[in-house]
C-alpha cells in the first residue's frame, strides 16, 4: 500500500518547475550566444564558403585561358617568353 506524502508531492512539484525554468534558462542562454556569435561573424565580413568556391573556380578558369593565350602567344612568336616563367 502507497501512502500519499504531501511534502514529497510538494518536492517533485517544485523540482518539475526549477526543472522547465532551467531548460528555459538554457534555451534563452543558447539564443543569446548564437545571435552575439552571428554579430561577431558578420563584423568579420567573411565569405561564406560556396561563394568562396564559386569566385576560386572562376578565377582558376581565368587563369588556365590566360596561360593558354600565354603559351598560344610565345609558341607563334608574337611576344618574347619571359625568363621567369612560373607557370
Amino acid at each position: 500500500m502507497q501512502t500519499r506524502n504531501p511534502f514529497l508531492d510538494e518536492l517533485a512539484k517544485t523540482m518539475e518547475g526549477a526543472m522547465g525554468v532551467a531548460q528555459a534558462a538554457t534555451e534563452e542562454a543558447r539564443a543569446a550566444l548564437r545571435g552575439q556569435a552571428d554579430r561577431w561573424v558578420a563584423e568579420l565580413d567573411l565569405v561564406r564558403r560556396d561563394e568562396f568556391e564559386a569566385m576560386r573556380d572562376l578565377l582558376q578558369g581565368k587563369i588556365a585561358a590566360l596561360r593558354a593565350e600565354l603559351a598560344n602567344l610565345t609558341m607563334s612568336g608574337d611576344i618574347a617568353r619571359p625568363k621567369d616563367d612560373v607557370g
